[in-house]
């Protein structure tokens, strides 16, 4: 069964055109849209790419699709730019070159005091419940987004949002109550 098959089409609309087709006649001028956008081949192009995996996710519920994956590409091309806001280029010296900083291993004071507080947060962490716990270590050591947290354990993308935060918040109580402090 074709993706066009899915899709429905409402009383005197001309029926959907399979994702297949929409791929072929969109790829390439899409890739120039994100192209314009980001100014950056990769990158355009990984847009291009999340914009039909979306779309496919999603196909049967969308009316227009090529009005969509330009707005989808749109969207994610500031996405982009955001992400990139945040990141400060190293410093340069007079010459050019990179500013050498000094070495930042930290002293064994710090280090003894950072690996109690690990312990302590290792202890603090116990005392979650088995869920909050399992989505901690879903996003904080598998690194996974609360959309792929959300595929992997059933639990709505809100929820997941919600139990992490109320988890975290338990955790950072109970870590301020024995002094630790980030």
């Amino acid at each position: 069964m074709t993706v066009a098959n899915v899709t429905r089409a409402e009383p005197g609309e001309p029926p959907p055109e399979p994702l297949e087709a929409l791929f072929a006649a969109l790829e390439s001028p899409l890739l120039a849209y994100a192209m314009k956008l980001v100014q950056q081949s990769e990158t355009a192009q990984d847009l291009v790419q999340e914009a039909f995996i979306r779309l496919h996710g999603d196909f049967a519920n969308v009316r227009q699709p090529r009005a969509w994956l330009y707005r989808t590409v749109h969207n994610l091309a500031a996405n982009h730019h955001r992400k990139q806001r945040k990141i400060v280029p190293l410093a340069r010296d007079a010459d050019g070159g990179e500013i050498e900083w000094p070495d930042d291993a930290p002293t064994p004071d710090q280090a003894l005091h950072r690996l109690e507080a690990t312990d302590q947060t290792r202890r603090c962490l116990a005392t979650l419940d088995e869920r909050s716990r399992h989505l901690i270590r879903l996003k904080f050591e598998e690194h996974h987004s609360y959309r792929r947290i959300s595929e992997l354990t059933g639990i709505s993308i809100g929820n997941v949002g919600y139990i992490l935060h109320h988890a975290l918040k338990q955790l950072a109580d109970e870590l301020k109550k024995l002094g630790v402090t980030p």
